[in-house]
């Protein structure tokens, strides 16, 4: 017997200006099933989530959830339909328990006990984070992991029937995502739909029953369980002038750790109780930099970016001007030094929203372009902009638009284009896919294995250990505030890199967990 169609939409179709978001949008989603949409940055994944939640109304075609036509969010949520945005929203003034239940409660009253609602608060957020919280505490402090688990735990307070899960876990680390599974295999077997748009692909291969896949705004297909891999996924997602037989087809980057190191770390310290270690970056190398969440990765990158200072040791980057080593302790020295930094988390650290698309690409240059009265060239700062655009394929309307009009992944795709355009010798990305499709990951590592053939080096922090395969020299595992383990050559490989990441030796077999939350 066939499952309850749950959510049901029928030619759809959805303008913003020129823009056609959706042109001719087809999707059925079945009660008890795990259900991913997926597509390129720009395919109209988000613009379909928003719609099924009554943000957006389509301008053409037919939306019905659980039986009903929702034109507001208030009805979406009265049917029993819950969505986490892309964006981490949160209130930052206020505590952790206010954030849970914000919007639970009527005007004039409350949904239960005080009492039963701390200690559920207390228990889902501990369930999620694998640790106890405390709720009182304010939540502005908080790192974007913990951010991210409250605004996932305040939809599951409200049990949906319902849940919509717009990119929720792309701030989550492996042993995280490895939490928010078994919460979505509760949801599952209580009988709700759960539809998940992301971009990780090992994520919703082991996840989703069923995946439906956008192309420009158009339903290409849908698959089941089975017919779920990367691809079948690479294959529909892109037009076919970009497909490739291989998802995975890389140049061999064999001999590149002989190099002279660019940039060094000695006796660096990141955690006042963490031992400290050394680091090299060879010049032409690309260095993945991996470890669990509060492992001393995140510190680490920005450390040797400028941004932060470490608790002890010192960081020096080779002067492409005199060859001679010279000291990073600052932003200022680090961009004298030809480093450029790409944030993960483009919405505090990355992107300027009030300006546009060519402000937030161009201004990292802008030194580089003033005339005798400080006043910048524009004019020659448009050939480097087109570059930057066509480089990264970066969907964009008119360049005056501001950059909030762009999909997540193609603002992301502008801050990257801003560190190429600084033509850096090394590039510093903190989990910079986080939220990019399959195929602009492909065209990203394509770029950044072509700028370390011209002698540029690349330290590549990810959340998503298949990254690394086939694309980095080398593999660094932080583990306990430190760096813990190297891995090069055959050891650049799925069942290693989980090893180090628990902190287990190279010859100790870890079974993946994520194959067992079922």
């Amino acid at each position: 017997m066939s499952k309850e169609i749950t959510i049901r939409m029928v030619d759809v179709a959805k303008s913003f200006g020129e823009t056609k978001a959706l042109k001719k949008c087809d999707f059925e989603a079945r009660a008890g099933e795990v259900h991913a949409i997926v597509g390129e940055n720009g395919s109209g994944k988000s613009t379909m989530a928003k719609i099924m939640s009554g943000v957006l109304h389509p301008d053409a075609g037919r939306v019905t959830v659980l039986g009903e036509r929702i034109a507001a969010p208030i009805e979406a949520k009265r049917v029993g339909l819950t969505t986490i945005f892309q964006e981490v929203l949160v209130a930052e003034e206020a505590s952790v328990f206010d954030n849970l239940f914000v919007g639970r409660d009527g005007i004039f009253r409350s949904e239960g006990d005080s009492g039963d609602r701390r200690l559920e608060a207390e228990t889902i957020l501990s369930r999620l984070v694998g640790s106890p919280i405390d709720i009182d505490q304010i939540v502005g402090g908080l790192p974007l992991s913990i951010k991210q688990w409250i605004v996932i735990a305040r939809a599951i307070l409200r049990r949906p029937k319902v849940l919509i899960l717009d990119e929720s876990s792309a701030a989550l680390d492996l042993d995280s995502t490895i939490r928010l599974h078994a919460e979505i295999d509760r949801l599952r077997a209580e009988g709700a739909t759960v539809l998940i748009v992301t971009h990780r692909i090992a994520e919703l291969i082991r996840i989703a029953d069923r995946a439906t896949i956008l192309r420009d705004g158009v339903t290409v297909g849908v698959l089941d369980k089975h017919e779920i891999t990367e691809a079948n996924l690479l294959a529909m997602m892109t037009p076919a002038d970009r497909r490739a037989s291989d998802a995975k087809e890389y140049a061999s980057r064999k001999g590149r750790e002989a190099a002279p190191a660019v940039l060094t770390a000695r006796n660096i310290a990141i955690h006042k109780t963490a031992a400290p270690f050394d680091f090299d970056l060879p010049r032409g190398a690309i260095v993945g930099v991996a470890g669990l969440d509060g492992q001393g990765q995140d510190a680490f990158v920005r450390a040797v970016a400028g941004i932060v200072q470490p608790f002890g040791g010192n960081v020096q980057a080779r002067s492409a001007d005199t060859g001679d080593m010279t000291s990073v302790s600052a932003l200022g020295e680090a961009a004298k030094a030809g480093i450029s930094y790409v944030s993960g988390d483009r919405k505090r650290e990355g992107i300027f929203p009030q300006q546009s698309i060519f402000e937030n690409l161009a201004i990292g240059v802008y030194r580089k372009y003033l005339g005798p009265l400080g006043v910048i060239k524009r004019p020659l700062l448009k050939p480097m902009f087109k570059r930057e655009v066509d480089r990264l394929r970066i969907k964009i309307g008119s360049p005056s638009n501001r950059i909030t009009s762009l999909s997540g992944g193609n603002q992301q795709k502008v801050l990257i284009g801003r560190a190429f355009a600084n033509d850096p010798q090394v590039i510093v990305l903190n989990d910079p896919a986080r939220g990019v499709d399959l195929g602009t990951k492909r065209d990203l590592y394509r770029e950044l294995r072509t700028f370390a053939d011209k002698g540029g080096s690349v330290i590549y922090l990810s959340s998503e250990i298949e990254e690394f395969i086939g694309f980095a020299d080398r593999v660094d595992v932080f583990f306990g505030g430190r760096l813990f383990r190297s891995l090069t050559g055959d050891e650049i490989a799925e069942e290693p890199i989980l090893a180090a990441l628990f902190g287990q030796s190279k010859n100790t077999h870890v079974e993946f967990e994520m194959e067992r939350t079922a």
